[in-house]
């Protein structure tokens, strides 16, 4: 093989536009291409194969490689063509040959600046079988799937021609293993050839699918092989594989765009490629085959193995039992994969020890879903002989780690936690089973189990192993030792003992069975009658026969006596894992039960629905609510348990918060969804016990089973809710019969039972049913023979003198002795067994006899009498006819009669076969050589009818204690295995009589008496029995190993003794037959009736056209059936019937009863159905009243019937209610049976219940039929049975619709919706030869929205638009025109938008906007409720194969609409109007139309790329156009605008589905689909809201509509037609149109019709069905042609800057900026003198061109913060007027395709720094302006404050600061402040005074001014700013800086000279003034009083300040540049 890699190529010089190259290599005329790349510098990486079959490399051979341009206007462009010589191959065949820039040739043959890069190998076998690291060359998935070399055949060659040719695609899906995710919902996507398509729905991460897919080629084969399959392979590939075909391949799969993630899952397929003539393979494998040994994996080399070892501790087995007597050498397999490992095969034993471990090296994910464990007797050296098998799911026994939020906390959800774990198990037991195996049965979609997982019914012991799953290094598989340390593991050897109890209440609904049956019941080896190794235990009822029930079914009479087992068995404790499990089980059950009732509701209205839905929720939140079973501090919990625990814990917690937060919403669906969730996690891998078997046998035969899982019947102590759901209750089991085994599809028993299993010490106050008395007997069998005309025992020859019931060697009377515990109640006593001497024919009304009569031909040829001349028809002797008595209760209408329907002369005629002389066949010619000859005859016996019913006497001969006259000894005669009598016959040889003695329990010892039950009632115990005891009270005390030993030597005890031996000489019995017998004895019966209401049925036959021939109900209750009567052939049979059971005996309490009733089945009969008679079963338990003072009746619901086969085939209207006799109820006037009328010889529904029945029509809109593919269809409705046809489609190609449309049905239908049948539409395809086939068919079960009342006044019968009416359909749109009175730039229709969304600040301030505004929808049009899905005249159903479900296929579409009204009973009354007028207008479909598609924008769609963006571009598709372009993507976005208008041309209704699609532009991967929606127009076109075309808001002139006409007058007529008026007031805006016109418009808008909109649609996505990948605004106009042509489009194209003036979208603009000054700028330095200065200079640039920084000087050493700068600043933006934005393009990297286009606010910001040389320069404050709306300035820097920048003052607005546009101002000076955030708030820290001037583009050209104070320096021209020279400060100040220098170094010593020196002077004053004082005081002088004198002291100061005042000015609208001007102080006169 030869590979070619072919990487990259380089175009030079490059190319305009880039061309579409594409590589063609030719090798040995052969030629193959690469796919098409766009651009110059093409990256292929794309790997081209030849094969070389036989024809090896030469050193002449060379590859010829040319590129081409697919892409330019000629179809092919040579770029150039190179030669790679193959001879460095040859010589080194091994070694890849790189080419690495070849040069290319042009035609000339000269050489290009062209290069191409190649890489090419010489493959051989041994290289395609090498894979991930030694790949030479790395391939990819689909050259790595290529290891066989196939070989070349006559077909291949044929196939290489290159004429185009057929071809077809086969591919196959099987199933899928080990997809990675937890509750997932998996489906198999395919493209072949670029055709999708895809599975079914699944469920689990291990689907089955087995789904086929075609897909028809024809093509050049060439081309055609180099197409893919995306499960991705080239077709090439595939079919030049063996038979074309890669059978049953499985692939490894992995996220494609994360290959790094490793291996996710596997799926299993099988691949065929087809030419003409090719064969397909034939695969006879079953589909679920998973045995397969050879496991290939196809995988991508990209994705990373992920590989993790297994580790199984193998330590143990017990209990291996396989063939009877004999000892077994297990070795114990484990298989993985196809990969087994093996254990050593230790000595015979039934209890190995192997203690080793194996591992097995596996990839994560595992292709396997389970693990396979074998126990292998290797006796015979071949280990052939499988002992058993067990299997564990690794599903069961790891987690893929779902994440589930965490416990639920006040406030949000806590950290997310994980919930997955490797594979992990035990160490615990794993249970083995083996022998027959169950039937095969889906439970559950998608749930199969192949014949390789399944295991077989029978125990086979139990393996005690532990698994571990480790990562660790690379190493092989290896099996090693155990020390045996590891196995003395205490806890698992602590047996308990467990008792289990059943109780057998009744056995009904059985086959004849002409023997007598017994049930066994087991648990593991306990209980196991023919296993001798354990103890014999009560573990099988007594023999019964099964009697007919006077139907078609037979039962058990039971009747008062019912049977009782108990079984005690030793286990290990496991009550905390069940404890666990059966809480869980009882979430699910509640929960499974609130859902049944739930669909049960079908009525939507019923308001007990969300009653019902409420009690779901709050039960499912209070389960959730209650904690698990804790594991973590369980000793013997393992390490799987608490994962498990972890698992279930968290979704409890999830479920409980869902359930909480749940809307009454899909609640059928919600709920589903949680109980697959909650079901996933019930396994429990780890219990250890054994489930309960229940057998029925038959002639020492296991017939049929039924398997009841040990944890629902386990008792527990910590209470109900964590006991099994059915302990010590009364269940219904449905046997089973064993895989290939009984009659097929029938079930062989319905069996009622009470079970209770836990510890014995539990079981000290057991008492299951509330009322019945535990019994046990002893029985044995005294048998006697007629010798000589003397009864005795000389005649036993070959029969024991005591026996059990079927002949088997029994013990004497005298030999019984009472078990432990136990002690004898009374002495023996005869009782026969009456339930055995019944009558098989004693519930028959009438029974046929025959004898056949019988000859042979002697010597002469004659016919004479045989030696037994009167046989049956078996051939054995029986009485002469005329000898037959009638039996008592018999009697006889005719005599012995001939059957003639045999032969022509009633004889049939046979060659005698000794030694029997019969012939094996019968003949009806007599032939020569024929030797005998019979015939037959018959006589029918009637019983006569007493006062007694057949049950009754039944039940009175069962209840006969006392012997009649002649019975006294209790003697029954006849023989072994037949019926016994208890009469003698004149033949009697044979007679027994049946012994019983009761046995009593003794003192209480703490257990229930019945399990001590244990043991065998001999006299003397055999020594076997105390070898059974050694070989299991050992297990409680000593090692595995000491119990092997001694049960080693148990059993050679045993066969030394002679019990042993004796048996082994009885081979009919197995088993000492010397057990007691357990029953439950009730006194008497408690009489019921049951009632069964039975209404109708549906749904029965819903793909096919046939009606349902005669069909019945049988209703079966226990062993009493009766039918209904047999309708008439219909759709939908309504019975409307009562089924009433009297007198029903019922044994159990009527408590017991009621809390677990019998099952009432309901069966579906077809009598002359072909083929079939029971369709299906239906069974549900009653409702049952025990008081009837209480009583309702119960409502009738749906229920489903049940096939054969386990699906639901239909459903039945029905109740039952079981009422319990009563002596009130016998007295009672009104008894139930009363209120029951009778009518035509049968119970009708009683009024209560009667659904109430009213004449309706039913008036059908039958439009056509859409997307299907059919010849001639018609239409079949259907409702009961009730239906009618349309006329087939003639030409369905050309004209969809139906010629007649207008359908009348009258039926009788109930009022009640519950009860209603649904209408059902099927669509029938009349094909070839008049065959007819349902192709599609649509089931409406919610009626009620199609009833109507023609008669209402408001009512208004939906009608097809009329397109004389054009004016409904009209859209305006409004001409841009210049706004006055807002900012002078134009509205356009973005602003109409931005009005319409309310984002003002994306649209122009107009006065007048009402006018124009649009509707915004934020959903789809069709979910508008006002406009009723659009589906107002016409609706859309879809058409399904089969009953839908959440993945059927839909196969077309049915347009059409239904009414329903009620129809007069009396024919002479007025009937209603039609409702459905199609007038002339119908002849107008099919119609051409034009659609204008315009996409406005997308809103959150899905990332695509790895940068979280995406590309996106738009297709549309139409029919077969496809309009859009990829080089229109908008890139690297999420919410893309695109602003571009579609036009297309269709044909309604061939063309009706608009999909609108959006891509994900990639340069060289394939387009990535984002998400889709889907419109139908034709529903638009039809609707009667005017869809097609949305209503203006205003009509104005100028404008132009872009409807095909204006609103004209005459549409007046139908709106005042309506009694519409109107009071105008008119409005005086610029512009508006006629008023005739406008007023007819306003009319219009008045009628609800759509209006001018943008709808809001949801895109979904193929790969994630239903959920949202993101939105798209857009709307769609539909013009049909006939109406001329429409009106110019609407632009919509987006908003972007322009450069020239005249165009008025936006401008490039330019901000010049003046910096003048500064004032009170914080200080945050020091000089060296301690003062505070700042370095200052500012900062500038707008917000978002940031790269556009700029910068003033520094103002050094500034002292007071004022700083002078003069400099200008200099920025260009391009502004968005309409959205006062402005926007920025560019690329985000150098390498980037595409710039990035964003807008942001016109905002200037300013900041003021203060500059440092060794440290960062500090910020000081900042100013931002928004040039749209900006404060005005102030013009002094006294009167600037931080209140102008307030946004929300609490100033009034007149005393709030004015904003203004300096795009409208232009220019502006003034002074702002400066903020900084100090301690979370924003204070004043500067003030700046600045001139703003914005200029256009053109104005800056013609004022052009330079940066700063650059030239040109002008406008105006900027001089340097004075400011002080701070070089010469210090020499200015020496005084102040020398006073500063001093204080700073003798500051201390200054303060404490001045301290000093003011006490120096206050002592000074002191003594100074001392001794004046003094003397005063002392001396006292006389007072002297002097006149008073005024001073008046006035003081004004000569300057007053205002700084405290506070002086409110306004600013000047119109600022100028203003000067500095000094104050004035006023100067006041001085008043002395």
């Amino acid at each position: 093989m030869l590979r070619l890699v072919v990487e990259s190529a380089k175009i030079d010089p490059p190319l305009t536009p880039p061309p579409r190259t594409c590589v063609y290599v030719n090798f040995r005329d052969t030629e193959k291409r690469t796919h098409v790349v766009e651009g110059n510098n093409p990256v292929w990486n794309e790997t081209l194969i030849w094969y070389l079959w036989k024809r090896p490399l030469e050193n002449k051979s060379f590859l010829q490689v040319t590129l081409q341009d697919l892409g330019s206007e000629n179809k092919e462009r040579f770029i150039g063509l190179a030669t790679v010589v193959l001879k460095p191959l040859v010589k080194r065949p091994r070694k890849v040959h790189f080419v690495k820039n070849l040069t290319l040739l042009n035609h000339s043959l000269t050489q290009t600046d062209c290069t191409i890069t190649l890489q090419v190998a010489h493959m051989t076998t041994r290289d395609i079988e090498k894979t991930g690291d030694d790949d030479r060359l790395g391939i990819t998935t689909r050259e790595a799937a290529k290891q066989k070399m196939p070989l070349p055949t006559s077909a291949v060659q044929r196939a290489l021609c290159t004429k185009p040719q057929h071809f077809q695609v086969r591919v196959r899906v099987f199933e899928g293993r080990q997809l990675m995710g937890n509750n997932i919902k998996p489906l198999v996507k395919l493209s072949i050839g670029g055709q999708q398509q895809q599975t079914r729905i699944k469920m689990g991460n291990n689907p089955f699918f087995n789904e086929l897919f075609f897909q028809n080629f024809y093509e050049i084969p060439t081309k055609f092989f180099d197409e893919t399959i995306l499960i991705q392979t080239d077709i090439g590939f595939v079919y030049y594989s063996p038979d074309h075909s890669l059978l049953r391949k499985w692939l490894g799969l992995c996220q494609p765009d994360k290959p790094e993630s490793g291996v996710t899952g596997y799926l299993k397929v099988t691949i065929s490629v087809l030419g003409v003539g090719d064969q397909v393979p034939v695969d006879q494998k079953l589909p679920y085959r998973v045995d397969d040994t050879e496991v290939q994996i196809f995988k991508s080399t990209a994705v990373p193995i992920h590989m993790a070892y297994l580790q199984f501790f193998i330590y143990c087995a017990e209990d291996l039992h396989f063939k009877k007597h004999q000892s077994v050498n297990p070795m114990l397999e484990v298989e993985l994969i196809g990969e087994k490992l093996k254990t050593h095969v230790p000595a015979p034993t039934d209890n190995p020890i192997w203690n080793q471990i194996l591992t097995f090296q596996i990839q994560v994910p595992c292709l396997s879903s389970y693990i396979k464990f074998r126990v292998l007797d290797c006796s015979r050296n071949d280990c052939r002989d499988e002992i058993g098998s067990a299997s564990l799911f690794l599903n069961q026994i790891s987690s893929a780690g779902e994440q589930i939020p965490g416990k639920q906390s006040p406030g949000p959800y806590l950290p997310r936690v994980s919930s997955g774990f490797l594979p992990c198990f035990g160490p615990s037991f794993l249970t083995l089973h083996g022998g027959k195996k169950a039937p095969f049965r889906i439970s559950e979609e998608g749930a199969c189990i192949s014949e390789s997982v399944k295991d077989g019914l029978a125990y086979r012991g139990r393996v005690f192993l532990e698994l571990i799953t480790q990562i660790k290094s690379k190493q092989d598989n290896w099996i090693k030792d155990l020390s045996h340390e590891v196995t003395m593991i205490e806890k698992h050897q602590n047996r308990h003992k467990y008792g289990l109890c059943v109780i057998f209440l009744s056995c009904t609904m059985m086959p004849n069975f002409n023997d007598l049956i017994q049930f066994e019941v087991s648990i593991g080896h306990y209980g196991n009658k023919l296993d001798l190794n354990y103890k014999p235990l009560v573990s099988t009822t007594q023999y019964s026969p099964v009697i007919y029930d006077g139907n078609i079914y037979h039962y058990v009479p039971w009747y008062n006596t019912k049977p009782v087992v108990a079984v005690t068995s030793n286990w290990e404790d496991v009550s905390f894992r069940v404890n666990c499990l059966n809480l869980l089980h009882f979430t699910r059950d509640r929960l499974k039960a609130n859902l049944d009732t739930l669909k049960s509701m079908r009525n939507p209205k019923d308001p007990a629905l969300l009653h019902q839905w409420e009690k779901l929720l709050r039960e499912l939140v209070e389960d959730c609510k209650r904690p698990l079973p804790c594991m973590t501090d369980q000793p013997a919990a393992t390490n799987l348990d608490r994962k498990r625990w972890q698992l279930r814990s968290l979704l409890l917690q999830e479920l409980a918060q869902k359930a909480k937060h749940a809307k009454p919403r899909d609640m059928v669906a919600t709920v589903e969804g949680w109980l697959y969730h909650l079901n996933a996690v019930l396994p429990e891998p780890q219990i250890s016990l054994p489930d309960v078997m229940i057998w029925l046998m038959a002639k020492e035969q296991r017939v049929a089973y039924a398997r009841v899982p040990a944890h629902s019947v386990l008792f527990s102590q910590a209470g109900a809710r964590y006991s099994g759901r059915f302990c010590g209750k009364i269940q219904t089991l449905l046997l089973q019969y064993p895989e290939g085994e009984g009659p097929k599809d029938t079930l062989p028993a319905h069996l009622r039972v009470c079970m209770w299993l836990g510890n014995v010490t539990d079981s000290k106050d057991l008492q299951l049913l509330r009322q019945g008395d535990i019994v046990v007997y002893a029985e044995t069998y005294e048998n006697q023979a007629k010798y000589q005309d003397q009864w005795g025992m000389q005649g036993l020859s070959h029969c024991p003198n005591f026996s059990d019931v079927m002949g088997n060697k029994a013990l004497p009377k005298k030999d019984f002795q009472p078990p432990p515990g136990w002690h004898w109640w009374d002495k023996w006593r005869v009782e026969p067994q009456r339930r055995l001497l019944l009558d098989i024919d004693i519930n028959k009304s009438q029974v046929l006899e025959e004898v056949y009569e019988n000859q042979t031909r002697d010597a002469r040829g004659a016919w004479v009498p045989a030696a037994i001349p009167n046989t049956d028809v078996n051939g054995q002797a029986v009485e002469a006819r005329d000898n037959v008595k009638c039996p008592q209760g018999w009697h006889f209408k005719k005599n012995w009669i001939v059957e003639l329907n045999r032969a022509v002369d009633s004889w049939e005629y046979g060659v005698g076969i000794p030694p029997s002389g019969l012939p094996q066949i019968w003949n009806s010619v007599e032939k020569t050589y024929h030797s005998c000859r019979r015939r037959r005859w018959v006589r029918l016996r009637f019983r006569n009818h007493g006062e007694l019913s057949l049950e009754q006497e039944t039940l009175s001969f069962l209840e006969q204690h006392n012997l009649a006259k002649g019975e006294e000894e209790g003697w029954e005669y006849g023989t072994f295995r037949s019926k016994f009598d208890l009469n003698p016959q004149p033949q009697s040889r044979f007679r027994r009589r049946c012994w019983h003695r009761r046995l009593a329990p003794d003192k209480d010892k703490g257990v229930a008496p019945i399990f001590l039950l244990e043991g065998s009632l001999v006299k003397r115990q055999p020594a076997w029995e105390g070898c059974s005891r050694s070989t299991q009270e050992p297990q409680r005390r000593l090692s595995w190993a000491q119990a092997m030993d001694l049960k080693q030597h148990a059993k050679k005890e045993e066969e030394d003794k002679s019990w042993r031996s004796s048996m082994r000489r009885i081979p009919e019995d197995t088993r000492p037959p010397n057990m007691p017998f357990i029953y439950c004895i009730f006194n008497k019966p408690h009489y019921y009736q049951l009632f069964c209401y039975i209404y109708q049925a549906r749904n029965l036959m819903s793909n096919q056209i046939l009606t349902f021939e005669e069909p019945f109900i049988r209703v079966v209750f226990l062993n009493h059936s009766q039918c209904t009567q047999t309708l008439r052939s219909s759709a939908g049979p309504t019975w409307a019937q009562t089924l009433i059971f009297q007198h029903l005996p019922l044994y159990e309490n009527p408590q017991d009863t009621k809390e677990s009733p019998p099952l009432v089945v309901l069966e579906l009969w077809q009598p002359k159905s072909s083929g079939k008679n029971l369709w299906g079963r239906s069974m549900w338990p009653p409702v049952v009243w025990l008081d009837l003072h209480n009583r309702t009746l119960p409502p009738m619901r749906w229920h489903p019937i049940v096939n054969e086969l386990g699906a639901e085939d239909g459903e039945i209207l029905a109740s039952c209610e079981l009422i319990l006799e009563t002596e009130v109820l016998g007295q009672e006037k009104q008894r139930p049976i009363l209120s029951v009328p009778w009518k035509n010889g049968v119970y009708t529904l009683p009024k209560g219940i009667q659904p109430t029945l009213k004449k309706m029509a039913i008036e059908i809109l039958a439009w056509g039929l859409r997307n299907m593919k059919v010849n001639s269809p018609q239409l079949l409705v259907e409702f009961g049975e009730e239906s009618l046809r349309t006329e087939p489609i003639s030409d369905f190609q050309t004209n969809p619709n139906f010629p007649e449309s207008i359908l009348l049905l009258i039926v009788y239908m109930p009022t009640e919706e519950a009860y209603a049948q649904p209408l059902v539409v099927k669509v029938v395809d009349v094909r070839i030869f008049g065959q007819q086939t349902v192709v599609g068919q649509a089931n409406i079960d919610f009626l009620q929205p199609y009833f109507c009342d023609p008669w209402a006044k408001d009512y208004r019968p939906p009608r097809l638009p009329s397109m004389f009416l054009g004016y409904l359909y009209k859209k305006f749109f409004f001409k841009s025109s210049t706004a006055k009175d807002g900012y002078e730039h134009d509205v356009d229709w973005w602003s109409k938008l931005f009005w319409a969304t309310g984002d003002y600040h994306k649209s122009p301030k107009y006065k007048y906007k009402d006018y124009y505004t649009l509707k915004v929808y934020d959903c789809e049009l069709e979910a508008v409720p006002a406009f009723q899905g659009l589906q107002d005249f016409c609706q859309t159903f879809k058409l399904y194969q089969e009953q839908p479900k959440l993945d059927s296929p839909v196969v077309g579409e049915f347009k059409g609409l239904f009414r329903i009204y009620p129809f007069p009973e009396n024919p002479a009354a007025l009937k209603p109007p039609h409702q459905f007028l199609v007038g002339p207008e119908r002849e107008d479909f099919p119609q051409l139309c034009l659609v204008r598609v315009y996409m406005v924008r997308a809103i959150n769609l899905q990332p695509q790329d790895y940068n979280g963006l995406c590309d996106p571009y738009v297709i549309l598709k139409l029919g077969k156009t496809e309009l859009g372009n990829r080089d229109t993507y908008q890139p690297k976005t999420l919410d893309p605008i695109f602003g571009t208008m579609y036009e297309l041309t269709c044909n309604i209704p061939l063309e009706k589905d608009l999909e609108i699609q959006l891509y994900d532009f990639d340069l060289f991967s394939p387009d990535d689909k984002i998400g889709t929606t889907v419109i139908d127009l034709e529903n638009r076109l039809l609707s009667g809201f005017g869809a097609r075309c949305g209503l203006s808001k205003s009509y104005c002139l100028p404008t132009s509509w872009a409807g095909n006409q204006g609103p004209d007058p005459p549409c007046l007529h139908p709106c005042f037609h309506h009694g519409l008026s109107c009071k105008l007031n008119p409005p005086t805006v610029h512009g508006l149109g006629p008023k005739m016109e406008r007023l007819a418009l306003y009319l219009l808008h008045t009628q609800g019709l759509v209006p001018e909109h943008v709808e809001t649609r949801t895109l979904y996505s193929d790969s994630q069905p239903g959920i949202d990948q993101g939105k798209v605004q857009m709307w769609v106009d539909i013009f049909p042609k006939k109406l001329g042509p429409p009106g110019p489009p609407v632009n919509i194209s987006p908003r972007k800057p322009k450069r020239k003036a005249s165009e008025h979208s936006g401008y490039r603009y330019e901000l010049r900026c003046i910096i003048w000054q500064t004032a009170n700028v914080d200080l945050v330095d020091s000089n060296l003198s301690g003062e505070k200065t700042s370095d200052i200079y500012i900062k500038g640039w707008l917000y978002g061109l940031e790269d556009d920084m700029q910068k003033t000087d520094i103002h050094y050493y500034s002292l007071t913060g004022e700083g002078n700068f003069n400099w200008r600043f200099i920025f260009t933006m391009d502004y968005l007027a309409a959205e006062c934005v402005c926007i920025r393009s560019q690329k985000d990297y150098i390498w980037s395709l595409d710039p990035t286009s964003m807008k942001f606010p016109a905002r200037l910001i300013i900041q003021v720094w203060d500059n440092d040389i060794f440290s960062p320069d500090d910020f000081l404050g900042v100013l931002e302006l928004d040039l749209s709306d900006m404060p005005f300035p102030a013009r002094h820097a006294y009167q600037c404050s931080l209140k102008m920048m307030d946004a929300d003052s609490k100033w009034p607005p007149f005393l709030q600061y004015k904003h203004f546009s300096l795009f409208k101002k232009k220019t502006v000076t003034g002074w702002w402040p400066c903020q900084v955030l100090d301690d979370g708030k924003w204070r004043l820290s500067g003030k700046v005074k600045m001139t703003l001037e914005i200029l256009s583009e053109r104005e800056a050209l013609i004022r052009p001014a330079g940066r700063g104070q650059s030239e040109p320096n002008q406008y105006p021209t900027l001089h340097p700013p004075l400011r002080p020279e701070s070089g010469l400060k210090w020499f200015r100040s020496p005084v102040q800086n020398l006073c500063r220098g001093l204080w700073k170094r003798y500051r201390f010593k200054i303060l404490a000279s001045l301290v000093i020196l003011i006490t120096a002077l206050l002592l000074f004053n002191f003594l100074y003034s001392a001794p004046h004082y003094l003397a005063m005081h002392w001396i006292k002088p006389e007072l002297r009083l002097s006149p008073p004198i005024k001073v008046v002291n006035i003081i004004t100061p000569l300057n007053t300040s205002n700084a405290n005042s506070s002086i409110l000015q306004t600013p000047d609208l119109n600022p100028k540049p203003t000067i500095d001007r000094g104050f004035k102080l006023s100067t006041y006169p001085r008043i002395t």
